[in-house]
């Protein structure tokens, strides 16, 4: 094949020396525009999984890259005059000029032709003038080629809202170095790392506003500079810091990250007759924010990935080729950028996180991407790990009121919680989870085991299902009620059964389905009407849930607002006279209270509907009711949809200011999911996907949260709680699945002193004895890791 990179980064250089490797025959060129060996900028980092790829690919380069390493295990955390540091890590750095020096040298004794100074303006005329087979679009972030075929690629480029300037220093950092400091204009930091013998990278970065504050758009680059030496005096030791831009002017030294990704990496070309491909690679088809130092990796990874479908596809023809190198690439790179936006916009918030003592603060840094968990960050220093973990039992011990149990470090989703008079002892919740077996409303035998099992199964607080406030706010047929005094009693024969056979906690969670209700039950059709006995549906708005199938609401009168508001009162004075701890108000998923909030279903032009605050009125005035009646040492939470995932609904900002809104009318806690508003939502699933909104919430508005959606693993509610992102995790599914989840997660992850009810303790012991014994049968088989695989190579 002749084969034409254009872009002598690391995309290009490593792909040309893999195609040479595998076929000498190959004839392959690198142009740059550049003069030979000359490049700009600092290091790049590596992880030590990132160095075994290299290994596998092209052991010669991998063993010359990593002596010319400078490694480090340790991460160190600067803030408030506090240093936090934990290990285990594994990154490398090196010079950018040192990897592209060490990619051309094996590339020119491997036989690819190097082409420098060349500036290609038209890949058509080198791709004829070469006569390319095909064509390797690498020209970085600003492509042209990437440009010209805009309407193929189909590229996504997202300016965010940090500026940030590339700097270095010949101050030698130990460890990887994050360094927060603020000033009258608002926050800043560093990230710092030693790249070579002499030299530190040391990236300053800052939210757009705060930059234009502090006067930075106006300085010259010698004056930004001197900036930022005496922000970082302390961790500059008074080394200077370096530019490398010196043909830049003024603040053009500063700039904004630009997020791209295509929905297309292949452009099909016609040359003298022939189809020739330009297949982008590296930041010319996606970026990843320098916060997790993936930008180098992704495009190394490009290169393997190609040169291996070449290889296990080449006998199908090149287009076989592209296609699984397009299919492989883009779900790899979209899994790196979603977890380089969850850091990326960690730093462009850290006013959200700075109200955190150092020692969370530090741990929410650490975990910002959702990559690294609890759980891994055990792995790599488990003293760091027990140390925190002391340190926030602690705390939420005395939060409880609770002496700590100080013999040795808590999982962060088993330590107690206190919220007004109520003590949870753990972070775990059942979520209310709708079961359609109630009959006219009286929740019955069902429930009782239903709810009793899992108040037995080791989660502190136990939600029952949305209980509805009349028999016309019932969602189906068969859900429960709080409207008539059978339904009292059956709910407290359930909470006493709760309260003399564990330690749980259980809550009532009270609503309204408005237009979504009248339906089947989920098995019979989820949504969809019934075929008789419908009755009539109220809304902020008139609406039919499903178009052309639900049945139409109409709009809430005043009469029709003030009895409803007498339901929800009523309601809430059974729910404590049944004894429940714990009282959630719902607001959410398309239910009545959910349709004044969110403008895509509320369009009156009264008091209740417009702005966000007339909106959230009505559903304030209800909650104001319930509050009076309900005991002032319990407390209530409300469930919210924070984000409706439709164009022109509830936003993020939206659910912060909702939020706010809730907690000065007195409620304790905000339950925070987010959809089923609007059959047009387009919502993006994935582990711990609402957790974000939770984390704003909660730093933003400053009022303890509720993390919901698929968290279902231990791992994942000790990430949460111990990072500040929520203070209870609501489990729902997994607790279908298995009622004994949490007792069950605890056993998993070693914690052994976790009680559990006294008829079942035989199963406890059993229990552990067998994951141990899995355990070390994993351990007896498992293999080198590629960060061992690196270290031998290096050693021999």
């Amino acid at each position: 094949m002749n084969i034409v990179c254009i872009g002598g980064g690391p995309a290009g250089l490593y792909f040309a020396l893999l195609m040479k490797k595998q076929d000498p025959a190959n004839e392959i060129t690198v142009i740059e525009r550049n003069r030979p060996y000359d490049t700009f900028g600092w290091g790049v980092v590596f992880s030590d999984q990132t160095l075994g790829n290299l290994v596998n690919a092209d052991e010669p380069t991998a063993k010359e890259i990593l002596q010319s390493f400078n490694h480090w295990d340790d991460i160190d955390v600067h803030f408030k005059g506090r240093t936090v540091t934990s290990g285990g890590h594994g990154f490398c750095g090196i010079g950018r000029k040192r990897l592209l020096n060490i990619l051309q040298h094996r590339c020119e004794a491997l036989g690819v032709k190097l082409v420098f100074e060349t500036d290609v303006a038209d890949d058509q005329d080198i791709a004829r003038a070469y006569g390319a087979d095909l064509v390797i679009a690498c020209d970085g972030l600003n492509s042209r080629i990437r440009t010209r075929y805009a309407a193929t690629y189909r590229p996504d480029i997202e300016t965010r809202k940090c500026r940030f300037v590339w700097l270095g220093t010949k101050k030698l950092f130990p460890a990887f170095t994050f360094a927060f400091e603020e000033t009258e204009h608002g926050w800043f930091q560093a990230h710092a790392y030693q790249y070579d013998g002499d030299t530190s990278t040391f990236i300053v970065e800052t939210p757009e506003e705060v930059w234009l504050k502090a006067g930075l758009d106006r300085m010259s680059q010698e004056e930004a500079i001197a900036f930022c030496e005496k922000l970082f005096a302390v961790q500059l030791d008074g080394n200077r810091l370096i530019s490398n831009a010196s043909h830049l002017r003024g603040s053009a030294i500063w700039t904004r990250f630009p997020r791209i990704i295509c929905d297309n990496w292949v452009q099909w070309n016609e040359i003298d007759g022939r189809r020739i491909p330009v297949v982008l690679m590296g930041d010319a088809a996606h970026s990843a924010h320098f916060s997790i130092g993936s930008g180098t990796k992704l495009a190394l990874e490009d290169a393997i990935e190609l040169a291996r479908c070449f290889e296990k596809h080449g006998a199908g023809g090149i287009e076989q080729v592209i296609a699984a190198y397009q299919e492989v690439r883009s779900v790899e790179v979209l899994k790196i950028q979603s977890a380089a936006r969850n850091s990326m916009e960690w730093f462009e918030n850290v006013d959200r996180y700075t109200q955190m003592e150092a020692e969370q603060f530090a741990y929410s840094m650490l975990t910002r991407s959702q990559r690294l968990s609890h759980e891994n960050l055990r792995v790599r220093d488990a003293g760091y790990v027990e140390g925190y973990e002391r340190w926030i039992a602690q705390h939420a011990s005395d939060a409880a009121a609770l002496p700590a149990k100080a013999r040795h470090s808590i999982p962060p989703m088993l330590t107690p919680y206190r919220l007004r008079g109520t003590v949870l002892k753990n972070r775990i919740v059942v979520s209310p989870m709708a079961q359609y077996s109630a009959v006219d409303g009286v929740a019955g035998d069902y429930h009782l085991v239903h709810l009793g099992s899992r108040a037995m199964g080791g989660a502190g607080l136990v939600f029952a299902e949305m209980t509805c406030v009349s028999a016309d706010a019932r969602i189906t047929p068969g859900c429960p009620g709080m409207y008539a005094p059978e339904h009292t009693a059956a709910w407290k024969r359930i909470v006493d059964f709760v309260h003399a056979n564990t330690d749980a906690k259980i809550a009532i969670q009270l609503g309204h389905a408005g237009p979504k209700g009248s339906t089947r039950c989920a098995w019979d059709g989820i949504d969809l009407p019934l075929d008789d006995g419908n009755w009539p549906l109220v809304a902020a708005s008139p609406q039919q849930y499903i178009e052309g199938v639900s049945q139409l609401a109409r709009e809430a009168t005043a009469e029709d607002m003030d009895r409803i508001e007498r339901d929800f009162v009523r309601a809430t004075v059974e729910a404590a006279k049944a004894g429940f701890d714990w009282l959630e108000l719902h607001c959410a998923h398309g239910y009545l209270l959910s349709t004044f909030i969110s403008p895509l279903t509320n369009r009156r032009t009264d008091d209740y509907g417009g702005s966000l605050e007339n909106r959230c009125r009505y559903p304030l005035r209800v909650f104001r009711a319930m509050r009076a009646v309900w005991p002032q040492d319990k407390p209530i939470s409300v469930r919210i949809s924070a984000h409706d995932w439709v164009e022109g609904g509830i936003t993020p900002d939206d659910a912060v200011a909702i939020a706010r809104l809730f907690k000065a009318a007195g409620a304790d806690m905000i339950d925070c999911s987010s959809g089923q508003v609007s059959k047009q939502e387009k919502p993006v699933y994935g582990r711990m996907f609402q957790t974000p909104f939770a984390d704003r919430v909660r730093n933003e508005a400053r009022i303890p949260t509720i993390a919901v959606g698929s968290i279902f693993e231990a791992d994942h509610a000790n990430s949460i709680i111990a990072a500040g992102r929520a203070d209870l995790c609501a489990v729902a599914r997994p607790h279908l699945a298995n009622p004994a989840w949490t007792l069950n997660e605890a056993a998993r992850i070693g914690y052994r002193d976790m009680e559990w009810p006294k008829q079942y303790t035989a199963g406890k012991s059993q229990l552990e004895r067998n994951l141990e014994r899995e355990k070390q049968m994993a351990a007896a088989s498992g293999g080198l890791t590629p960060a061992q695989i690196a270290a031998r190579l290096l050693e021999g």
